[in-house]
């Protein structure tokens, strides 16, 4: 019985150790849905696309990834930043490269909600994503 009680009082610790985390995630405003995933034949690379969605004023820190990526973008107007390079925005229906490897950011300033679809042509088995510290 005693040992049951201990069990129960490390679960809820564990639970209320991972909540704020899993709490700060949902409210960064940025969701990410996998489309597909396909291997290329190109030996060593695959295709893998993502809709992205950003909630009024969210951004997404700066990142890179194992190849390139080329941004369109679906909805509402998006500021890019590639390392020390001017920000650009970019409305619907707009496009972007990034060079592989290239530590990039996203951020969306308006009021309104905006999308983006996301196409990586990457290193098949690397993280599709490397955030920068």
């Amino acid at each position: 019985m005693k040992t049951n009680k201990i069990y129960a009082m490390m679960i809820v610790g564990l639970i209320a150790l991972f909540a704020p985390s899993n709490a700060q995630a949902q409210k960064s405003g940025v969701k990410r849905t996998d489309l597909q995933k396909h291997d290329l034949s190109i030996p060593g690379k695959e295709m893998v696309q993502a809709r992205i969605d950003f909630d009024a004023h969210t951004s997404f820190g700066k990142h890179a990834h194992p190849g390139e990526e080329i941004i369109y973008v679906l909805e509402g107007a998006l500021e890019y930043q590639i390392e020390d390079e001017t920000p650009v925005t970019l409305k619907a229906g707009e496009v972007l490269f990034i060079p592989a490897g290239k530590f990039h950011s996203a951020n969306n300033h308006t009021n309104a909600k905006a999308t983006e679809l996301a196409t990586y042509i990457v290193e098949k088995g690397q993280p599709i994503m490397i955030m920068k510290k």
